[in-house]
């Protein structure tokens, strides 16, 4: 209908004209209280904030000794983390002088976790070397 019989409508009713749509071809208002009106969007928003999720990151611990069955288990705690829809970062630690030593050596640990964890998660930062540790971030594909 015309603007101006809009207006007249809602003036009669003693309520506002609001614009709904604007980019819309014919442009969309509806009568209503304003008040209300804005006081239900942020309602809405309200709600759509409580629903939101903060990505967190979840930090495992390996050491270049680990064995297969403790990989595994880090494996299953990440999966679950990823499935959740949290990063994990993946933490090789080394402590002594002979960890030091063979540091490339044990690049073959997260390479194996990246791979195991393949199907659900993509390498964010790839495996690098920061002090004595290698730490590598994986998120959800």
């Amino acid at each position: 209908m015309p603007i101006k019989e809009a207006l007249k409508q809602a003036k009669e009713s003693e309520l506002d004209l609001i614009l709904i749509a604007p980019t819309a071809e014919p442009p969309v208002c509806r009568i209503a209280d304003y008040g209300k009106f804005r006081y239900e969007q942020a309602r809405k928003e309200k709600e759509a904030k409580k629903k939101q999720r903060q990505v967190e990151t979840k930090e495992l611990w390996i050491r270049p000794s680990i064995e297969q069955n403790d990989v595994n288990t880090k494996v299953n705690q990440a999966r679950k983390f990823i499935e959740k829809g949290d990063k994990v970062r993946f933490l090789l630690r080394f402590r002594r002088g002979r960890e030091m030593a063979h540091m490339q050596q044990s690049m073959h640990i997260l390479d194996d976790i990246a791979q195991m964890l393949s199907d659900i998660a993509v390498i964010e930062k790839p495996a690098k070397l920061e002090g004595r540790n290698i730490m590598m971030t994986l998120t959800k594909k």
